[in-house]
């Protein structure tokens, strides 16, 4: 699937727009490649670290994508609201940065919690399910902001009553991928919510685990086909196809479409304006309703824009 969303994003020019995905797939094939070739070293031997190092490779590897893929969509969800800015919940291109650095929080909980998880003797294992729960708790939190975030917009879209097709298009994808990576998370969670605490060298202990840590077919159906139907989805309904790549927008004539001035695509963010996105992200969108606050220059009258036909 890595090759094959290299090749979509290249047919569509949009790497800028959807090669986060792509560098997912890319992620996911190198962590199943280590996983099969830890097939052979299945057996914990405390004289032998390659299984150690084989189970920690490909926990990562794969533990990392689905943030990331979250981060991919968020991204996406950027590129719609500044193609109809004039219904956005909040700055779009603020979207990417703040969405950005609760991802990387996330890959660092992530990155701690399977380190600490693998340890064979036990001794930091709690702390590393700690870890783990935190970060796809925040995980679960972004998920919920993005649906109430894309269905708020949804909703403007619909009330708008726009001819553009294309939106509903993007907006839907991002739903089903978005539901997808819930489900995975959601399987997650329980996964680290019962007992996993192990001594790997302990055959009787590690009976006792949890069903779904013992049986791995858990992993193939919650986890690896979630995130394989993810990046098919990706391939099928490539961003690229519906959406334009540079800094063009929708007019609110729903089919004009113009091009964001110079002075306008560089604007620096001010405390006030950085205090009130914060707040947008922590309504969903609420605080602009109840405390409008409209731009002199609405993007629907920008001076100095240009002009395309969708004709």
């Amino acid at each position: 699937m890595g090759e094959t969303g290299d090749v979509v994003c290249s047919k569509y020019k949009a790497w800028k727009l959807n090669g986060l995905h792509a560098f997912v797939a890319v992620l996911f094939t190198a962590g199943y490649a280590v996983r099969e070739a830890g097939a052979f070293y299945y057996i914990y031997n405390k004289h032998d670290e390659r299984s150690l190092i084989f189970y920690i490779t490909n926990q990562v590897l794969i533990y990392i994508g689905p943030p990331l893929s979250e981060l991919g969509n968020y991204h996406i969800l950027g590129r719609v609201f500044n193609y109809i800015p004039w219904l956005s919940p909040f700055a779009p291109e603020k979207v990417f940065t703040i969405f950005g650095s609760l991802m990387g929080l996330v890959e660092a909980l992530n990155g701690l919690g399977v380190a600490f998880t693998s340890n064979p003797t036990g001794n930091k294992q709690e702390i590393g399910k700690i870890l783990v729960l935190a970060s796809l708790g925040v995980q679960l939190c972004v998920i919920i902001s993005f649906f109430a975030l894309a269905t708020l917009l949804y909703v403007r879209y619909r009330k708008a009553n726009i001819p553009n097709k294309a939106i509903p298009t993007v907006l839907n994808t991002l739903y089903m991928s978005m539901t997808l990576i819930l489900i995975r998370s959601i399987y997650r969670v329980v996964e680290h919510a019962g007992n996993t605490s192990m001594d790997l060298g302990n055959e009787h202990e590690l009976q006792s685990l949890s069903p779904i840590m013992r049986y791995e077919w858990y992993f193939y159906v919650f986890e690896a086909t979630t995130m394989l139907l993810n990046s098919i989805l990706w391939n099928v309904f490539h961003p690229g196809r519906f959406l334009p790549t540079d800094k063009s927008f929708l007019s609110e004539d729903g089919v004009t479409e113009m091009i964001f001035p110079k002075d306008l695509t560089h604007q620096r963010l001010s405390l006030t304006q950085l205090g009130r996105l914060i707040m947008q992200i922590l309504t969903f969108g609420l605080w602009s309703q109840i405390f409008p606050n409209r731009p002199p220059n609405p993007p629907g009258a920008l001076d100095g824009a240009s002009f395309q036909s969708n004709a």
